[in-house]
Formats: C-alpha cells, structure tokens, sequence
C-alpha cells in the first residue's frame, strides 16, 4: 500500500510532467487566494458572532459593564498562549517582512490557525483593534506552508505570501485593486506582468469567495454624492497636514507605550496594567470599543449622537463644540487604545484602527470648518472618507494604497483628487518626519527589511554565510618565518594568512608581498616570527553585527580583496570580493527575472 509521501511524490511528478510553471503559478495563486478568503470570512463570522452575542444579551443592553468585556477577553488570550501556545504572537506584517528577507518566505505553521483563536477573542470581546493583520498573517502562513510542500523556490514562494495578503485585504475590504497595490506597496514587490497577474487572481477569487459566503453586504454602507468642489481644496491641504502629523503621533505613540509595557517582565501584570487602562478609557469613551466600524459608518451617515455612543457628556450633545471635543478625543485615545490592547496581549492589527482615527479626525476638521462663523460650508461625509485615506498613507507610508483602498470600499471615485491630495501631504510629513513605520522600524534597524530601492532588496536577501571561505592556512604569532614557508605558504594556494593564537582570537593577517623580499632567505628563517610580519586588516567583518550592506561598504571603502570574519570574537573566515560579487550579481538575476 502506498504510503502518503509516496503518493504525495506521484503528484509532483505529473505536475512537472504536465503543467507549466507558470501556469503552475497562476494555480497556486488562485487557491491562495480561494484560501485567503475562506480565512478571511472565518475570522470575521467568529468575531462578528462574538460581538453580536454581547451587543444583543444581557451584559450590553441596560448595564452599560461593556468595558469589563476587553478584559475578559484578553485574559482568555492569556490563558490561551499560557497553556497552549507558549508563546505571544508577534505582530503580523513586520513578522511576515521578516520572513521575506531573512527567512526565504518561510512562516512558522503555527502562524496558521493561532491568529484564528487569539484575534476574535480580542476583537469579539471588544478590543480597540483590527481583524485584518491576523487574517494576513494566517494566510501568509497558510501560503508559506503551502509552498514548501510543493517545493517552490523562494521567490514564488515570496510571490505568493504577497498573494495571500493582497487576498486578505480584498476579501474582508471587497477591494481587489487597492489590495494588489498594498502588496506591492508594502512588501516592495518588483512589480512585472508576471508577479501581477498571480496577484489579480489571488484577489479576485479571495473577493468571490468573500461574496459566496457573505453576499454583497459592505463593511461601508455609504456612497459619495457630494462631488469636489475646488473651492475646498485649500481645506484638504489642510487635513492632508493634519492626518500628516497625526499619523506621526500615531506611530510615536505606539512606540513609547510599547516601551513602557516592556518594563514588565510578567504577561500577568501586562494584563493587569492594560486590562485597566482599556476599560477605563472605554468607559469614558465608548467608540474606543472593539474594531469601530459601526462608528466610521454613523459619522459618514451624520449620525454623531450614534457615533459617539453613550458618553458621561450625553447631556451636553446639543452644543457642536462638546461634539468635536469628543471626536477629537477619540482621535488621540484611538492609538493609546489600540496599544495597549497589543501591550496587554492581544492580538490584532493596526489598519483599521488608522480608519478610525483618520475618520474621526476628518470630521472634525470638517466640523471645524462649518462652524467656525467665517462662512465656509464643506461635506463632512467627504472629510471623513478621506480623512482615512491621509492617516493610513502617512501611518503605512502607502499612499496609492490609500487612495484605492477609500475609493473602492465607498464607491469614492469622484473624491480622487482631495484623495490625492491629502494622502500625498500626509505622506511627505511622515516621511519627513520618520523614517520607519510601525511596520519596518525594528526590521530598519537591522537591516533585514525589503524596500523599494532594488540593490538594498537584494543585499538583505544574501547571507553572509554563502560567501565566507574558510579554507586558509592559520598561522600564529611565534611561528618562525621557516615554520611559516614550510607549513603555511608551501600547503596553500592562497596568498593571505589569518594569524590567531592558541584560543583562535584574531590577530592579524599576512600577506605574501610582506614576505616575498625574505622567503628565501635562510639566515632568517629561525630569527624571525610571524609576529614580525604581521599587520592589521583593512576593515573587518563582525559576523553577528554586519549586515550585506555594510559588508559591501567595508570593501568599498577598504579597497580589500579579502576581509577577515570575526564570529563570537574568533577568527572564522575570510569574505572575497569577487566571490560577495559574483553572489550579489546570481541573487540580481534571480530578483528580478
């Protein structure tokens, strides 16, 4: 009886025989995405009847206790990973750029079904966060794993992670455009015919499976009927600036609370810590609850009092001013919310809370205009919209995605223009302003993120350890020059010499031209040591420290051929240049063929 690797064998050698690669590919990424959106709906019916459970009983329906609801959540993620996974998931898309450039696009399978688990017990119990970098990253996962047992290479294997996540988006947005551009934007895809058909199917089956399982019903129920005046548009310079800067706090903001929480060492006291801070600020400000798209929806409808739920300042809703206050609370509050939800141990993702807080802050720029008595009359529907698209540009540092993504999931098309134009302003002041997104900042730092500059992208993709010989004659600093000719340069064929003592530190390097005028003189051959030949390399290479990039710097600079390795503070091995370029130009070609 054939066993299941045998039979497995079989299958990948009528594929070999009879489908192409590249239409093996196009396969492949319409089952990505048939999966990706299967995940998708998952996630989001397990939450959404979580949610539905709380809105519809006891708890949330005269008591007003929802605030406890995050809590009880986050402790159940606690118990989970306590008892189960052992271990914290780790945010989804740095973990997938991680894998992308150092890891060949391998996730761990684990990354599959725990997103599943962890995030609607965060979302469904109320936690300020988002669903769609869970379903990215379980559908990465699912694509990664998908691939190694079809023995791809990696930069299919890369392709189609980006496929699942385009598919992702697609499916819980409804906007396949505006997802390939995220796929592009974000994981700096090199964008051909060939890596952008797989991504088009992928998202058009993700969005067909998305409609089969849940109709046509749209996260946005809100159609654009005001058109753009050009009057208007010194106001959406105005809002690209403020979005501009705000996405800047945003990112600020997650960083030093995530600083904070890392004093605790226990998961128990994160918990504690941040279970209270959620549900009082909950309290306080009601919209915070869960992922929000109840209140995006009510703002564009113009429904505040909805929006804005029920507030210790209800009394006082009939005066605009007390209505913007509150908006513009939630606009600061929504980031604190969101990471503290992460810091406590929940699990989510950060796209949907930028939503929030763009549209937020876009009404009240709106409102600000309308009724500050000099006149001026704009839509605060249209505000608001595009208020999303400035703070996702500047927190994502993808404006196209921006742009696309609020055009599509609102039929917005005839926003493009003050699209274009906040989204651009806010992305310039991010970028001036950071250098990194939440996303990259600690990848950045390492030098293990993929960008959109082409040479960099193939230096993190190289590995040191592919271009380290270590087949050269050692020598040590008492050798004799005679002990040295006879059992160094007599059995290499090289003419370098790594010189390290007993314990293999380094020490030094010689070279042949230092020993040339003297090698065949005998009168020094027990008078002399290595020790007197010896000189300091150029440059040297820290095996744990040095990224591609700066190995490729040392040379350049140096002028070296040969560059010692120094690995845990011993001597390992020499890095030629012609071999690091020769390994440069192989890994070129495979990039962007």
């Amino acid at each position: 009886m054939p066993t299941k690797a045998n039979f497995f064998r079989r299958i990948l050698i009528w594929r070999y025989k009879h489908i192409s690669e590249k239409n093996f590919l196009f396969l492949l990424s319409l089952i990505v995405g048939l999966l990706a959106g299967l995940i998708s709906v998952f996630v989001k019916n397990i939450t959404f009847a979580l949610e539905a459970v709380f809105e519809k009983g006891i708890i949330l329906s005269e008591n007003s206790i929802y605030f406890i609801l995050p809590i009880i959540g986050l402790f159940l993620v606690y118990l989970f990973v306590k008892y189960i996974s052992k271990k914290y998931g780790d945010h989804a898309i740095p973990t997938i750029l991680y894998s992308l450039s150092k890891k060949d696009g391998i996730l761990n399978k684990k990354s599959i079904y725990f997103p599943l688990i962890t995030a609607p017990l965060t979302v469904g119990f109320g936690g300020s966060v988002g669903l769609l970098g869970p379903a990215i990253l379980s559908a990465s996962a699912a694509s990664s794993n998908l691939g190694r047992l079809l023995h791809i290479d990696r930069k299919t294997r890369s392709l189609l992670i980006a496929c699942a996540a385009s598919g992702a988006i697609a499916s819980i947005f409804k906007s396949p455009i505006a997802a390939i551009i995220f796929a592009v934007e974000v994981f700096s895809l090199d964008l051909t015919f060939a890596s952008l058909l797989p991504l088009l199917i992928a998202s058009v089956s993700s969005v067909i499976t998305s409609y089969f399982f849940l109709g046509d019903s749209v996260l946005f129920d809100f159609h654009v009927t005001d058109k753009f005046a050009i009057k208007d548009t010194l106001f959406y310079i105005t809002l690209g600036i403020g979005t501009g800067f705000a996405s800047i706090y945003f990112t600020k903001i997650y960083f030093a609370i995530t600083s904070f929480f890392n004093r605790f060492k226990s998961a128990r006291k994160k918990l504690i810590v941040g279970g209270i801070a959620i549900g009082v600020m909950l309290f306080f400000i009601p919209p915070l609850y869960g992922e929000g798209f109840g209140f995006i929806n009510n703002l564009m409808l113009g429904n505040d009092i909805d929006a804005l739920g029920n507030t210790p300042l209800n009394e006082h809703l009939d005066n605009i001013w007390i209505v913007i206050a509150l908006l513009f609370g939630i606009t600061i509050f929504k980031a604190i919310a969101m990471t503290t939800t992460f810091a406590a141990g929940g699990t989510g993702g950060i796209i949907i809370p930028s939503l929030v807080m763009g549209s937020a802050l876009g009404n009240v720029v709106a409102k600000v205009i309308n009724n500050c008595g000099l006149g001026f009359n704009v839509s605060e529907a249209n505000f608001t919209l595009v208020g999303m698209a400035g703070l996702i540009a500047g927190v994502l540092h993808a404006p196209l995605t921006a742009i696309f993504l609020i055009a599509e999931i609102t039929g917005g098309y005839q926003l493009f223009v003050p699209l274009m134009i906040t989204a651009s302003m806010s992305f310039i002041i991010n970028k001036n302003g950071l250098d990194h997104t939440i996303y990259t900042k600690e990848l950045l730092e390492k030098g293990t993120i993929l960008t959109q500059n082409k040479d960099k992208n193939v230096l993190t993709l190289m590995k040191l350890d592919s271009v380290i010989e270590q087949n050269f004659v050692q020598l040590h600093p008492e050798m004799s020059l005679g002990d040295m000719l006879k059992n160094g340069v007599a059995k290499s064929n090289r003419n370098l010499f790594p010189v390290t003592d007993k314990d293999n530190n380094f020490m030094g390097i010689i070279l042949l031209d230092n020993i040339r005028s003297v090698m065949f003189d005998q009168s020094l051959y027990n008078s002399t040591t290595v020790e007197t030949f010896m000189q300091k390399p150029p440059e040297v290479i820290y095996y744990e420290e040095d990224s591609m990039e700066k190995v490729m710097a040392k040379f350049q600079q140096s002028g070296a051929w040969n560059l010692p390795v120094i690995r845990n503070k011993k001597y390992f091995g020499f890095v030629s240049k012609s071999k690091l370029l020769t390994a440069y130009r192989r890994e070129l070609i495979n990039f962007t063929s």
